[in-house]
């Protein structure tokens, strides 16, 4: 059966549009407090564990998923996030805490990170003329998952209850997951898309984009631009991260908004953190992964030294959402900037090995905001401090540059 891309690429969309839920899980903390009685802290250390999981297991599991293939590891990424859903209702119908961290956090958490990172190499297989778009489409679903999930939970637990709503998600979820998984294959070896003209044999291959190198897990860890790499991702994250967790108290205290606006401003920044996942990743097709990079740090340094002293609402707003936008593209750019530097031969397993800088961020972004805010009363030192660390990340980024262009001399050279 003859495989359409666009297809493929909507099936990854349904399986990251499914995890991708996970963002909505504010809209869950209130019910589950108020129908068990457990405290925001006991309920949020679920979500805790689900995040660190999802980091945890694309890493350990990202050579198996090359091995597997993305059929069976989307299907096990269903399986278990479809269970996770369902004991996490079971654990409230018992009010049990255990099940309850098992089902969302354990279980729940290894689906994400398995669905994840299954169908990005495969996408990247499938558009090696557009490596940052076909990325850029998957994890845009990961990041509108919530703006999807969190009305459609919210009057469900409204119409049938907390346990049940977890039951019909599980089935739901998994029906998602399940359908993608059963469509998503492998293209051919050496697949390369067709063009209009067939004239010119080359027009079929001017526009692929290589490779540095075609790596395995191992080597790619070996080289400086892993690492330089990873940097950049913990430090895009740990600031996009840090803004998310205080945007609304930083909004009312800074500028005076009320309750009601920082919600809408946190609702638009779902909208910009999902849209800036296809919109910077398909832009990085054009200008180039380390440019866009480049252009990050140096955008974000400015406007992290700015927003301490913005006192105009809109303007503030603004600020944030390009943050955010740029958080989002980040997580797009990264698995088409793996295939240019490690190529495609194990890219699963390196996305994942990369993905723990998601895990790390996730927890010294908010705690550092946290931190300070009570030490000093206000946000202010944090947006110094991060403004400090997106020019150190902005000096890493050149670094990335210098060591690409001096690896592809070296190359060149010996090839002559």
């Amino acid at each position: 059966m003859k495989k359409n891309r666009w297809l493929i690429a909507l099936s990854a969309i349904a399986i990251h549009l499914s995890i991708g839920s996970v963002y909505a899980y504010s809209v869950l903390k209130n019910p589950i407090a108020d129908l068990i009685g457990w405290s925001d802290k006991t309920v949020t250390v679920a979500f805790t564990l689900a995040i660190a999981l999802l980091g945890t297991s694309a890493a350990l599991f990202g050579s198996s998923v090359e091995k597997w293939g993305p059929r069976k590891s989307a299907t096990i990424a269903a399986i278990l996030f479809g269970s996770g859903q369902l004991i996490t209702g079971l654990s409230l119908a018992t009010e049990s805490l255990i099940l309850f961290y098992l089902g969302y956090g354990i279980i729940g958490g290894m689906g994400l990170g398995l669905g994840y990172i299954s169908p990005v190499s495969t996408l990247v297989k499938w558009f090696p003329d557009r490596r940052g778009l076909a990325t850029g489409m998957a994890v845009m679903g990961f990041g509108a998952g919530s703006l999807i999930a969190a009305p459609v939970i919210t009057r469900l637990i409204e119409a049938v209850g907390l346990s049940n709503t977890f039951f019909i998600l599980a089935a739901i979820y998994f029906t998602l997951m399940l359908s993608g998984a059963l469509y998503i294959v492998r293209p051919p070896e050496n697949w390369v898309p067709s063009t209009k003209s067939t004239k010119n044999t080359t027009t079929k291959t001017e526009k692929i984009q290589t490779s540095l190198q075609q790596l395995t897990a191992k080597e790619a860890i070996r080289t400086n631009r892993f690492w330089l790499l990873w940097i950049m991702m913990f430090i895009n994250i740990s600031n996009g991260i840090m803004l998310i967790s205080a945007a609304s108290p930083f909004a009312q205290s800074k500028v005076g908004m009320s309750v009601t606006a920082a919600a809408t401003m946190v609702g638009i920044m779902g909208l910009f953190n999902g849209g800036g996942r296809i919109g910077w990743s398909a832009f990085s097709d054009y200008l180039g992964r380390s440019n866009v990079f480049l252009m990050f740090f140096g955008v974000q340094f400015v406007l992290m030294l700015t927003l301490p002293n913005v006192t105009n609402a809109l303007l503030l707003e603004i600020f944030i959402f390009i943050i955010i936008s740029m958080y989002g593209g980040s997580f797009a750019l990264l698995p088409a900037f793996i295939s240019d530097l490690f190529g495609t031969l194990q890219l699963g397993a390196i996305h994942g090995l990369l993905l723990t800088s998601w895990s790390c961020a996730g927890i010294f972004g908010p705690l550092l905001v946290a931190f300070i805010n009570d030490t000093t009363g206000s946000y202010n030192a944090a947006f110094y401090i991060f403004a400090g660390l997106l020019a150190f990340a902005f000096i890493v980024s050149i670094l990335m540059k210098l060591s690409i262009r001096s690896f592809t001399r070296t190359t060149q050279k010996k090839a002559s």
